[in-house]
């Protein structure tokens, strides 16, 4: 190994780690801004609420409250500035400082609720978080959690008026106000016991489980609604199909409030349906269904504000009607009906690449409406009635084989270059690479279950800077192996030399390339498996995943077994070849998840083949960055067989 080589053996170790990192980190980024988005949520709800008893007719009516007022607006919009940059980051900011203009202008409370509440909405759209609890709150759960920690000061009844009620200043909000309770969703008041509220004795409550708080939002926000309405709104929820339009799921349960839900119902049914359904909010829990209605809402939103100038809340939304609506369902109708699923991403694709180069409204509601249509279908394939025994196996058997064949050629590749170079010693490193991957990707896989969710951007991040960081990697390592089997007289001087060319930080490389490489397939395979559990047929998937794996045990057998008797340059030259190609079917791979998580643009290719396996996309993007990786390596095996003369 010459010095270049030397020195690049000597940097990859570092890089390797670092790639590694980067991708660790690139599940964090959305949820670490999670906390102040919603922050800035709960004072923007606390303003659209509260200002009216600030300000009245142009005069200020409580100096107090006023003050409160100006300093949260103020606090909005520091804390927008310390949000990650997106697209409608600017645009944010804008209208946070129109709001703050027009509490200093003593502008009408209804001109204040409409600026914050649509600044609120657009807030969410742009930093999704999570809306609403995994299942039904427990309100037996949340009447005991209250007693305990709020009915001091709330008193038993919710109306304020709890044996510490009068040493507060300001005092305990009165939960049955039904003015004030008309204008307060369940979100806000979950983030209120979430995080607390600054300027009042209201103490956060984020130690509780957040099953816990979700309990006591639903269980406070049903004071203001009497039991005895509860009858008719039960039979509103049954007999009116409006009114199960307006709230669709649990998310639109916890998110609208009683305000926006009688703008659209009328008072008379407003009322009594929110008495029923915050007691008895599982009725609004659809089961796995294949249900896209957060998909189709975002699309119409996105359509929207197209039409109305706003491209980049259009662009945002879009994306946000694939991360977060269609994403989660994908791995089950990739096992379903693959083709459809190929149609769907190519149709988002076209959509936001329209949103993006601004093209007439009349083009982008064309391609909306193709993604809707498209969504049709996709929820026939998803139906309960379409799963069955055969295609949870076929699912679980294709998803393991095509992740798990693509770690598997280069972690055996790197098994035989070491047992070929009599260098089995520092094999540890790589068992010990995939196996931390493995027991990684399950503390992932519980993690996720238990604790947290994983977003789609999150997903799409890390595979395509995994994808990303590995074909980089590989294309150094292909160049390299390729040198040596273009230079028969270095055979000699290679294995002489193995041992200092596989030093201690060599061997901790190989750990850091066998991590990532799995990882990134573990990752996937993860995500794919926890949707087709949540189908049935547990039994039919595990002998999917067995099968698949006695399989790959069987591929790498015969590939150790072979390449064993293969010359040490012919290895040399079949192992580069087998590299180069990883490497740029993982260029694409890359790209293509980082144009998925909206990272980067979309440029479709009308006509040009989709062969995800091999990290073809129908995209110029992805289709530019195979070819780059396609002509460094062809540069680079043609710069080796160059130095073949002056090397022999």
């Amino acid at each position: 190994m010459n010095r270049k080589s030397f020195a690049l053996a000597r940097t990859l170790p570092r890089a390797a780690f670092s790639a590694l990192l980067l991708v660790l980190i690139a599940l964090q980024p959305a949820r670490a801004s999670e906390p102040e988005v919603q922050t800035i949520w709960r004072l923007l709800d606390y303003v659209a609420v509260d200002y009216p008893g600030a300000v009245s007719g142009g005069k200020i009516v409580s100096a107090a409250e006023y003050a409160e007022m100006t300093e949260f607006a103020a606090q909005v919009e520091g804390r927008l500035k310390r949000l990650p940059q997106k697209t409608a980051k600017p645009q944010l900011l804008a209208r946070a400082a129109a709001l703050r203009q027009s509490i200093a202008a003593k502008s009408a409370p209804a001109t204040v609720e409409e600026q914050s509440r649509g600044l609120a909405d657009a807030l969410l759209s742009s930093y999704p978080v999570p809306l609403a609890p995994r299942s039904a709150p427990d309100l037996a759960r949340g009447a005991k959690l209250y007693t305990e920690n709020c009915a001091i000061c709330h008193g038993a009844t919710g109306a304020g008026n709890g044996p510490g009620a009068a040493q507060l200043d300001p005092p305990p909000i009165a939960f049955t106000d039904r003015g004030r309770a008309r204008e307060r969703s369940l979100f806000a008041l979950y983030q209120v016991i979430t995080q607390g509220l600054e300027g009042t004795s209201m103490a956060s409550f984020g130690d509780l489980p957040d099953a816990d708080r979700w309990a006591l939002s639903f269980y406070v926000g049903s004071f203001a609604y009497p039991e005895s309405t509860r009858s008719a709104g039960r039979q509103i929820w049954e007999k009116d199909p409006a009114g199960r339009a307006a709230i669709p799921d649990l998310a639109g349960l916890v998110g609208k409030t009683p305000a926006k839900l009688a703008d659209e119902l009328g008072e008379d049914k407003a009322g009594p349906l929110t008495a029923f359904l915050r007691r008895q909010p599982d009725v609004v829990i659809q089961k796995p269904a294949g249900s896209l209605a957060l998909s189709r809402q975002r699309l119409e939103a996105s359509l929207k504000a197209y039409a109305a100038g706003d491209h980049n809340t259009a662009s945002d939304l879009a994306l946000s009607a694939y991360l977060d609506g269609f994403e989660p369902v994908e791995p089950v109708l990739a096992a379903r009906d693959p083709d459809l699923m190929a149609s769907i991403e190519m149709a988002m694709g076209h959509l936001r690449s329209a949103i993006g180069k601004r093209r007439p409204v009349a083009e982008v509601e064309a391609a909306n409406a193709e993604v809707a249509r498209l969504f049709v279908e996709a929820e026939a394939a998803l139906a309960p009635e379409q799963a069955s025994a055969s295609s949870s196996f076929l699912g679980a058997f294709g998803v393991l084989l095509r992740e798990g064949l693509e770690a598997l050629l280069i972690v055996i590749a790197m098994m035989a270059f070491l047992r070929k170079t009599g260098r089995t010693d520092v094999m540890a490193y790589v068992h010990g690479g995939w196996v931390s991957a493995l027991a990684v990707g399950a503390l992932t896989w519980f993690v996720a279950t238990y604790f947290i969710g994983i977003s789609g951007a999150s997903r799409e991040l890390t595979e395509g800077f995994g994808s990303l960081f590995a074909a980089i990697i590989l294309i150094s390592v292909g160049i390299w192996m390729h040198g040596k089997s273009n230079a028969e007289a270095w055979q000699r001087y290679i294995k002489e030399k193995i041992s200092a060319a596989l030093s201690r930080r060599s061997a901790w490389f190989l750990f850091g390339l066998t991590f990532l490489v799995v990882y990134r397939e573990v990752f996937e395979t993860i995500l794919f498996y926890a949707a087709l559990w949540a189908q049935g047929n547990g039994g039919a998937l595990l002998a999917g995943a067995a099968s698949a794996a006695g399989l790959l045990a069987l591929i790498a057998w015969a590939m150790l077994r072979y390449s064993a008797r293969l010359p040490i340059t012919q290895f040399f030259s079949w192992s580069a070849a087998l590299i180069a190609i990883l490497a740029v079917v993982l260029a694409g791979k890359g790209i293509g998840g980082l144009q998925e998580a909206g990272l980067l643009g979309v440029t479709p290719i009308t006509g040009f083949p989709r062969i995800t396996m091999l990290g073809i996309y129908p995209t110029a993007q992805t289709i530019l960055a195979q070819l780059a990786a396609a002509i460094i390596l062809a540069a680079g095996f043609w710069l080796n067989r160059a130095k073949t003369p002056r090397r022999a």
